[in-house]
């Protein structure tokens, strides 16, 4: 089913994206050409930065195919960073493109010579080249939307910044019919500026993913507020967030009444796990750590014996006591505030002549002198 719905992502984003790529190709020719002919250099810039789409179309779709495969043994995590780091990769390309036509525009401007003044088509041009890429835009992003991909994201605002690049190319080549003979050159700074932007933008969301820089306070008091919100939840603390892709990855601590079983403790997990995941789209996964006591500041039972130093002493006093090895039936552990808490369980055995009271007394002063011992709960079991 996973894959099944991976396979289909995939086809809305090739699908959409080989249609912007048609119209990117067509439209860049274009303004190429017709800047050529009507001597405006903001819209041969603009040309090419629509020509540079192309890559980045390219682009999208080979880390769309290769980043929706699924998890397997060496990727657990999935195959989600190659869209990431082909956003980066796309903003780096972006920014040199924008360098580019910016220092050709500059030298232009102090190079001395008379500047060409650009005929009324560029303008034309210009104007329906605005109408398009914003069509693109919308296009696109509805398909971003709709599979929450930051990477169709990133190349829809990619094609809305051509669509404003345009709109500056027209004040540029406007200003020039008017008189302003700087004016074209100036656009196709202006125009260099807002693909630096746009650059910028992708590349500082895709590199803050790639360094595994988690959620921002407004989505962690989210989190938070949810948790906090389950029973038997009293706390909850160290909560870290990463992305990956479109989504999400999570892992946090809660804090649980101390007495609860290990089963109980699990179906707490459980649902902080459910909750978090059907209220938070993105989040592909929770890991649940639950803590019997706040160990934010240190951890006090963590150089306690473990079960099996602890149960072997706890048989032999049993049978020192009781004169049996059938009595013990079974012992509980509670780890709180660096003592160990003991619950026992003692039983007959079929054999009438144990007296559980009477040896109760100096079961428990026996307990109660083990190393870091806390209470003693002594239970018998009918």
């Amino acid at each position: 089913m996973q894959q099944s719905t991976e396979s289909s992502d995939y086809a809305l984003t090739r699908r959409v994206t080989v249609n912007g790529g048609i119209l990117d190709f067509a439209l860049g020719v274009l303004k190429i050409l017709v800047g050529w002919i009507a001597h405006s250099q903001s819209l041969v810039a603009d040309g090419i930065h629509s020509l540079s789409d192309l890559a980045t179309d390219f682009m999208v779709l080979l880390a769309a195919r290769h980043g929706s495969r699924a998890a397997d043994d060496m990727h657990p995590y999935g195959h989600d960073r190659i869209e990431t780091l082909a956003s980066v990769v796309l903003a780096t390309l972006l920014a040199i493109v924008a360098v580019g036509i910016a220092w050709s525009a500059v030298a232009r401007l102090l190079s001395g010579e008379p500047l060409v003044v650009p005929g009324i088509l560029a303008l034309v041009v210009a104007a329906f080249s605005a109408i398009l890429k914003e069509g693109i835009y919308h296009y696109t992003i509805r398909a971003a939307r709709k599979l929450n991909s930051r990477l169709l994201t990133a190349n829809a605002w990619h094609s809305r910044s051509d669509a404003l690049s345009s709109l500056v190319v027209m004040a540029g080549v406007g200003g020039a019919l008017l008189g302003i003979e700087w004016a074209d050159a100036a656009a196709a700074i202006g125009v260099s500026a807002m693909i630096l932007h746009v650059a910028w933008s992708i590349g500082h969301e895709g590199v803050s993913e790639l360094i595994d820089t988690g959620l921002d306070e407004e989505q962690r008091v989210r989190i938070r507020d949810t948790v906090l919100g389950i029973d038997g939840v009293r706390d909850m603390h160290e909560l870290r967030t990463r992305r990956m892709g479109a989504g999400v990855f999570a892992d946090l601590h809660v804090h649980v009444p101390s007495a609860v079983s290990v089963s109980e403790g699990h179906r707490i997990g459980d649902e902080v796990y459910k909750r978090l995941t059907k209220r938070f789209d993105h989040l592909n996964d929770v890991v649940v750590h639950v803590d019997c006591e706040d160990d934010t500041e240190q951890r006090p039972s963590s150089n306690l014996p473990l079960r099996n130093e602890i149960e072997s002493t706890v048989r032999q006093m049993v049978n020192e006591v009781y004169g049996s090895k059938n009595v013990f039936r079974r012992l509980t552990l509670h780890y709180l505030g660096g003592k160990i808490h003991f619950e026992l369980w003692l039983t007959r055995a079929d054999d009438a002549r144990i007296d559980l009271d009477t040896g109760s007394d100096a079961l428990r002063r026996r307990l109660e002198r083990i190393a870091n011992a806390g209470s003693v709960t002594l239970l018998a079991e009918i």
